[in-house]
Order: C-alpha cells, then structure tokens, then sequence
C-alpha cells in the first residue's frame, strides 16, 4: 500500500470514528437522561410503598375491629334468639287464658 492510500484511508477511518463518537456521545446523553427518570420512579414507588404500607396497617385495624363487631353481633343474635324464645314461652301461656276468658 502506497502513503497516498494509506493517509486516504487513514482520513476515512477518523471520519468513521469522529461519527462513532457522536453517536456514542448521544447514546450516552439518553443513558443518562433514562437514569435520571428511573431514579425519580423508584422515589415514587418507594413513596408509594410507604402509602400502602399505612394503607396496610389501617385495614388490618379495620378488620380486627370488624371482627370484634361481628363476635358482638353474634351475641346479639343468641341474645334475641333467647328473647323470641321467652316471648313464645309467654304467647303459649297467656293463649290459654284468653281463649278461657273468652269462653
């Protein structure tokens, strides 16, 4: 190879690279810039996994004091059934007794 062709193609592989490295630079910028947006979502998640985590605590609150209102209710509802009972108890006894005054 002559010095002619090789400072020929000397100059074109320094134009190939010169373009490599605007490539390489512009690559580099978009990178970065979808670093620096990753980064703001994993702060928005973790502030968000913080918000849910409360959210957490507060139902586990809520259910444990909807269990508490459920046990209650079902006392309620022995507790009436009981009542229906006596009141059923007082209707057989006091029918009887209409139904002789009546006579």
């Amino acid at each position: 190879m002559d010095t002619e062709t090789a400072e020929e193609v000397k100059r074109h592989f320094n134009v190939v690279a010169e373009g490599l490295r605007a490539d390489i630079r512009v690559v580099i910028v978009g990178v970065s810039a979808n670093t620096d947006r990753l980064e703001r979502v994993e702060v928005q998640l973790d502030r968000v996994e913080v918000r849910f985590d409360r959210v957490e605590v507060r139902l586990d609150r809520v259910e444990g004091r909807l269990t508490g209102v459920e046990g209650r209710l079902t006392g309620v509802e022995r507790r009436l059934a009981g009542v229906e009972s006596e009141i059923g108890a007082v209707k057989s006894m006091i029918r009887p007794r209409i139904a002789r005054s009546d006579a």
